[in-house]
């Protein structure tokens, strides 16, 4: 699995600790790495039970540095700190204290052991060092309490359609009950629903099926090289598409160990609720996929809408419905959260994907980030132009309320 290659390329980089390296982003880039572990049984992807780790270890570190400086609202209460303790230690048992608990192999307990010890090494001994630490260990806590229950060990009880003895294709759609998960930021996993796709028989679904049809198709495209390498790159799917982004602006932007904490802190949380409120949209409205409707253009009422019987799309399509389309929900989101610490205009900011090896994007507009992947999934033939702002347009909603209703400064 290519996201799993990722994440052992991650790990590989994370081997030996820089003694410059920003403390919170090199965190980070392990807890990314936790998304990519296949979890056994889940009908979930790394979009979703990974990002969930993820967040919660952003959200223990923001909340140990904290409640040492006290300068921005807690996610749920300060925890009681001395004013003297070592944020470093506090932010490294935090992170520790929850990829323990959360990793689903073993071997990779002994790895968050050897990184922890590592950071702790670098921070000289003594009461501030051992305050530091009771902090992180009791931030782990609480946010693991929290989510000991929030629904995200969900069953994949999809029925597939059929009657006795006929077949039908048997691969399960993906993330079918995650809308069902508790929320970090959002109050409900309807909070922000996208409004239903358009008729069928309007002129904006045949301008949409058409485009599709024309741009993502495997074979006989009208993609330039540089449209198709771009719809590799985004190919690549869950929290290696935004967290580089983030820890690529916090390297640059910020020096001090709670601001960065924070920034993080929000990005992962807009992004999981995003993954929430994505697929209560697509469940809601189960709308069909461009290979679906464009082997069937005969059939959707619309004279614009030609069918060709041998379409298939650039890349596979994913196992869940069109509208609203995933990734523009969580890049929408991500560019948001950043958006309300940053700004949209940002230093350059370089990204890599598994997907499309050698190939790198560069951003120095949050704008532009949401746009190119709007764009890839059309060039991909996945999604349509009208589901990708709707996904974006949610995303946006779930960043910009994250931002607005947590970790505020405090006067």
């Amino acid at each position: 699995m290519k996201t799993i290659a990722w994440a052992a390329a991650c790990v590989a980089g994370l081997a030996s600790v820089s003694v410059h390296a920003d403390l919170v982003t090199d965190w980070c880039e392990k807890a990314t790495t936790v998304a990519y572990q296949p979890a056994p049984g889940t009908p979930n992807t790394p979009a979703t039970t990974g990002s969930r780790h993820l967040t919660m270890t952003h959200i223990a570190m923001f909340e140990a540095a904290n409640s040492i400086d006290r300068r921005y609202t807690p996610y749920r209460q300060l925890i009681p700190a001395e004013p003297n303790a070592s944020r470093e230690a506090a932010i490294s048992a935090a992170a520790y204290g929850v990829l323990a608990k959360v990793s689903l192999h073993p071997e990779k307990t002994k790895e968050y052991e050897a990184f922890y010890q590592a950071m702790l090494a670098k921070i000289p001994d003594g009461p501030a060092k051992a305050a530091g630490i009771a902090v992180g260990e009791r931030a782990a806590q609480a946010i693991l309490s929290e989510r000991a229950d929030d629904g995200s060990v969900t069953v994949n009880d999809y029925r597939p359609a059929t009657t006795p003895g006929v077949y039908v294709p048997t691969q399960m759609p993906a993330a079918i009950n995650w809308f069902k998960v508790k929320p970090f930021a959002m109050t409900r996993p309807d909070q922000f629903r996208a409004p239903p796709p358009y008729a069928l028989t309007s002129a904006e679904w045949a301008r949409d099926y058409n485009e599709v049809k024309r741009m993502g198709a495997k074979v006989g495209s009208a993609r330039n090289e540089e449209q198709t390498r771009i719809a590799k790159f985004w190919e690549f799917t869950g929290p290696g598409t935004y967290m580089p982004l983030g820890t690529g602006i916090v390297k640059q932007k910020s020096a001090d160990l709670t601001d960065s904490a924070r920034a993080l802190a929000l990005l992962s949380m807009a992004s999981h609720d995003a993954a929430i409120a994505v697929f209560d949209s697509k469940y809601a409205y189960n709308f069909w996929r461009p290979v679906t409707a464009i082997r069937n253009g005969d059939r959707d009422g619309n004279d614009a809408t030609e069918r060709d019987d041998r379409w298939e799309p650039f890349i596979p399509t994913p196992m869940h419905p069109e509208y609203p389309c995933a990734h523009c929900t969580m890049q929408g989101a991500a560019a948001a959260a950043l958006r309300g610490v940053y700004g949209n205009d940002i230093p350059e900011v370089k990204l890599a994907s598994t997907t499309a090896p050698g190939v790198e994007r560069r951003f120095t507009r949050l704008s532009d980030y949401v746009d190119e992947v709007v764009n890839a999934r059309i060039y991909d033939g996945v999604h349509y132009r009208t589901s990708g702002e709707a996904g974006a347009t949610l995303g946006r909603q779930v960043g910009e309320y994250t931002f607005a209703n947590y970790f505020k400064p405090v006067r």
